[in-house]
């Protein structure tokens, strides 16, 4: 049993564990949730589980991580995880959607946070990441005009690393518990 963020409230799931390291179980909506310091190049790297993304296959990532803007990435293996920290980080910051390789990504080089790129080149980069998060299942999707606001996928990432929002938070020092601003261990 171990505590995992349900995309803004704490869950406990029965999880399957390998050689000591938690799977992911997207036939349950479970997948790896990391987030790693980028800043000062401590190697920190905080671990935790998500559900709500509904991913498939794949991994998303993101430089856009409120309010410390670390790297954070869901995914469903460490492959694609791994290969989308190397994309956003080969980009400079950005947004990735990985599955084998990188099969969509909004380059954000001002900062790790901000596109030079006009206005209409950066919403049809937008839309196609969340089509290539929803081609990997990904069921979070991007805001339309004349519709209710949804968050896009990206966004939605964005904010599980953001610890004045509760109920649980990841950052790279670990899963935090917002209401008691404490580590929450990893269980067994």
């Amino acid at each position: 049993m171990t505590t995992a963020i349900v995309v803004s409230y704490r869950s406990r799931v029965c999880v399957t564990a390998r050689d000591g390291y938690l799977l992911a179980d997207p036939g349950r909506d479970l997948v790896k949730l990391v987030a790693v310091e980028r800043h000062h190049g401590t190697g920190r790297v905080g671990r935790g589980l998500v559900k709500g993304f509904g991913l498939r296959r794949g991994a998303i990532a993101s430089s856009v991580a409120h309010d410390a803007h670390n790297l954070i990435v869901a995914g469903v293996d460490d492959a694609d995880i791994l290969r989308a920290i190397a994309v956003v980080q080969d980009m400079g910051g950005g947004f990735a959607v990985v599955a084998g390789e990188a099969v969509a990504t909004v380059p954000l080089p001002l900062g790790d946070l901000v596109s030079p790129q006009p206005v209409e080149v950066l919403v049809a980069q937008l839309e196609a990441l969340d089509r290539a998060a929803a081609d990997l299942g990904c069921r979070l999707e991007h805001p339309r005009r004349r519709r209710k606001y949804k968050p896009p996928s990206c966004m939605t990432l964005s904010f599980l690393s953001l610890t004045v929002i509760p109920e649980l938070r990841l950052t790279d020092q670990g899963l935090v518990d917002v209401t008691t601003a404490q580590l929450i261990p990893p269980q067994r």
